[in-house]
């Protein structure tokens, strides 16, 4: 029986598909809000965008490579280039937007 290896972050970012990446923290009031912003965001693009979460506390060093210096952080990511980046509460059709126009989705 095969196991299957977790992928790291940087053959998720490489992908074909968009991802949007959450840099949150358990301590974080506004990244908290971010939870349910991101679940209807998956409800209305379903696969077309893949949305993962990083936590800076439990990752410091990517957070530190991609300059994330405030909680929620997102950074829509398309082959390993940055498309877009916010800091702050986004809200859903916003975020719908932006992912639409810069990724193309």
């Amino acid at each position: 029986m095969q196991t299957q290896q977790k992928e790291s972050f940087s053959e998720i970012i490489n992908a074909d598909t968009p991802v949007l990446v959450d840099f949150t923290a358990v301590w974080c009031g506004p990244c908290q809000m971010m939870k349910p912003i991101l679940e209807d965001l998956h409800k209305a693009l379903g696969d077309a965008v893949r949305i993962i979460k990083i936590d800076i506390d439990k990752s410091p060093k990517t957070a530190e490579a991609y300059n994330i210096s405030g909680v929620p952080t997102l950074i829509l990511f398309r082959q390993g280039r940055i498309l877009w980046r916010q800091s702050g509460v986004v809200p859903a059709k916003q975020l719908e937007q932006a992912i639409k126009m810069h990724a193309g989705v």
